[in-house]
């Protein structure tokens, strides 16, 4: 099979997440940047990828990278790209566009520019002068950074994230794909106890299990490549069964989810059926002032209420203080908490021992990892 190189894209702060994810797949020859990570592999590492990936934005296929300073130089080497070995007859093929510290600063010229060059390419082996494009979507995408363009087609469609199971949306949710990270930062496994105390619709709990089960992310979803005619349904129907064989669905699990809203706590049991791990998670209502427990060792693993006006900022504060109080005795657990003040800790009561950027959507956020001593064997 043809050698092909894809790109993994994730959220600043992931890459490493994405990378070590993409290790444990089997995949070896990575280069991490921001953004992504990219990696040498065959056509069912598409398949493979899209499935399993769970901390990762998209997969995309990286058809060529080049110094473009001029539209000329732009349209030429676009044009000279092996379009027609992906995109057939009748491909829909929008263009998407960004530039960054480039000369072509202009998107939307740019998009059209690479339109126009991959028409023209299409137009030679077709020998078509128009294309109806009611065929599969291959959505392209020109992304310049310091005047070197790279093209790839999406091949995941919708984000990631979306796994198919969060079909009702509670109040400011966090998206799965850094859910099931903050999870994998964690020192948490399938052995020990997890509570989520502010669980709201039952991401980060959710995430957890599918984690502990091996289940992959995106056995319940569609992704845009699974229309190629270039990507045949075996090789998928084949991906799918792998992934499915390699799930343990009857691993005992002990994760809680809690929060004071239990409208929020509704939501959450409803996405934990949805996603098939109804029986392994417990939800319960509790306020984090009463929050206690006669466990010796687990994980907390949580996104409180960041507060973003003045108002909430304030009831946020409060409430770290209060998280502070119902932790501080549990000094034999480890805690990870993803929040966006700037003085966490300050109200928290105590300096984390790790602090890691993270960016919750366009908010810069940190997760403050409180680490606790190893469990005896």
């Amino acid at each position: 099979m043809a050698k092909l190189e894809l790109i993994a894209t994730a959220a600043f702060g992931l890459e490493a997440v994405v990378a070590r994810e993409l290790k444990q797949l089997g995949y070896t020859n990575l280069k991490t940047e921001n953004g992504k990570v990219t990696f040498i592999a065959n056509e069912p590492a598409i398949c493979h990828t899209n499935l399993c990936l769970r901390s990762a934005d998209r997969v995309l296929l990286k058809i060529g990278e080049f110094k473009a300073t001029t539209f000329e130089e732009l349209f030429q080497q676009t044009k000279a790209l092996p379009w027609p070995d992906w995109l057939p007859e009748d491909a829909c093929f929008p263009v998407d566009g960004k530039s960054i510290n480039s000369k072509l600063f202009s998107v939307s010229d740019c998009q059209a520019i690479v339109k126009k060059a991959v028409v023209e390419k299409l137009k030679a082996v077709y020998h078509q002068e128009w294309f109806k494009e009611t065929g599969a979507k291959y959505k392209i995408e020109v992304a310049l950074l310091k005047d070197i363009a790279t093209l790839t087609i999406d091949t995941s469609g919708a984000g990631l994230h979306k796994r198919g199971y969060r079909k009702l949306s509670g109040k400011a949710p966090l998206k799965e794909t850094l859910a099931a990270a903050m999870v994998m930062l964690s020192y948490w496994n399938k052995e020990r106890l997890l509570i989520d105390p502010f669980c709201g619709s039952g991401t980060i709990p959710i995430e957890a299990a599918l984690i502990g089960q091996n289940i992959a992310p995106g056995l319940n979803r569609h992704f845009a490549a699974e229309e190629w005619s270039s990507l045949p349904q075996k090789m998928w129907q084949d991906a799918r069964h792998l992934a499915d064989s390699q799930a343990n669905y009857e691993q005992p699990l002990k994760i809680i989810g809690s929060d004071i809203d239990k409208e929020a706590l509704s939501i959450s049991r409803y996405h934990a059926r949805e996603a098939g791990v109804g029986e392994f998670v417990s939800f319960q209502p509790m306020n984090i002032a009463d929050f206690s427990t006669k466990k010796k060792y687990g994980c907390i693993i949580c996104n409180p209420p960041y507060g973003e006006r003045l108002n909430e900022q304030r009831s946020a504060e409060k409430l770290y203080q209060e998280l502070g109080r119902a932790l501080k005795p549990l000094d034999t657990w480890s805690y990870y908490i993803l929040a966006a003040h700037e003085h966490f800790e300050k109200y928290f009561g105590r300096l984390a021992d790790k602090k890691r950027k993270l960016y919750n959507g366009r908010i810069k956020c940190n997760l403050y990892q409180y680490l606790g001593p190893r469990p005896p064997r």
